[in-house]
């Protein structure tokens, strides 16, 4: 399944996978704001940079005139990044102000996203804290004093929901309420948490509890049981074969669909499980990291723990 992007959103990720001037793929040396979000491991990750003409008083009137990204992800990442920049530097913003643009009007100028893919424009705007939090730090400028809050990293530390994204307690909670996520589906869609495995959804304390929690919802009544891996050497190796295949089926392929991927498992022997990714995900720089850290964890956890996968090239 290929995503049905919007032309201006194909036409942003061309010019800027291809360098052209005006674009804003690279990284700001001896940047005035640093900020990271994101990790390998989910397959999308973000380093953006900024530099500002500094005032010769009042540092809350610096005014950035460069900004960049590096990104480790998809068309909609590198396009909602280059959107960012963009608007950052033709709204002629202060880092403060800067905090203001919002993920809807990213989507806005990109002319739309698939609703899958709406967590690369939240990417961008929790880099831009970062480094705004970074520029406040140099500057000595107290965000606080000035009414802005930004969440420390330290502040979203905790329990593990999301495995597969290694997605916390705190995190989660967060952006439900900031950006009044309302069902798994907006969750997965706005964060990407509960979009791989999916054994979060509705386990105790997983997404659903969580939504429950915060908007006083009554807990759902329905129990959905999550396959536990069974002790190593029970299984024959035709059933072994067949609960991989079920794994895949049930829950590896569907989330790579969403992203415009798929799998195939090419052959079995012993403990290698040889598989061939197809699709978008043919040429993908998360490609390795998808099958080791989601395909492999998910067959580790669901059959068997000593599964190891092997990428089979076509």
């Amino acid at each position: 399944m290929a995503w049905e992007y919007s032309e201006k959103t194909r036409q942003i990720f061309m010019d800027a996978v291809h360098g052209k001037p005006g674009t804003h793929l690279g990284e700001v040396e001896n940047a005035d704001g640093f900020g990271e979000h994101g990790s390998i491991v989910c397959g999308d990750a973000l380093r953006f940079t900024f530099r500002v003409q500094r005032h010769a008083t009042d540092p809350l009137q610096d005014v950035i005139t460069e900004a960049r990204y590096l990104t480790f992800g998809c068309t909609s990442a590198i396009a909602a990044s280059e959107a960012l920049c963009t608007l950052i530097e033709q709204g002629h913003f202060t880092p403060i102000n800067a905090l203001q643009i919002t993920n809807q009007e990213i989507v806005k100028f990109l002319g739309g996203l698939p609703a899958q893919k709406i967590h690369c424009s939240v990417m961008g705007a929790e880099a831009l804290e970062a480094a705004v939090f970074n520029w406040a730090q140099k500057r000595g400028v107290d965000l606080e004093k000035n009414g802005v809050i930004l969440k420390d990293k330290g502040e979203d530390e905790g329990r593990i929901v999301c495995k597969c994204f290694t997605m916390t307690e705190p995190y989660i909670r967060r952006k439900i309420k900031e950006l009044n996520l309302r069902t798994i589906a907006e969750i997965t869609g706005a964060i990407k948490a509960g979009g791989a495995c999916a054994s979060c959804h509705h386990a105790p304390g997983g997404l659903q509890d969580l939504l429950d929690e915060t908007w006083g919802r009554k807990p759902s009544t329905e129990v959905v049981p999550v396959p536990a891996a069974p002790p190593s050497g029970e299984l024959s190796p035709v059933q072994v074969y067949k609960r991989i295949e079920k794994t895949i089926e049930e829950f590896v392929r569907p989330a790579l669909r969403r992203d415009g991927g798929d799998i195939e498992v090419v052959d079995v022997k012993d403990h290698m499980v040889y598989c061939r990714l197809s699709g978008a995900c043919v040429g993908c720089p998360g490609a390795n990291a998808t099958l080791k850290m989601m395909v492999e964890r998910t067959l580790q956890d669901k059959v068997d723990k000593q599964l190891k996968v092997i990428a089979v090239s076509s």
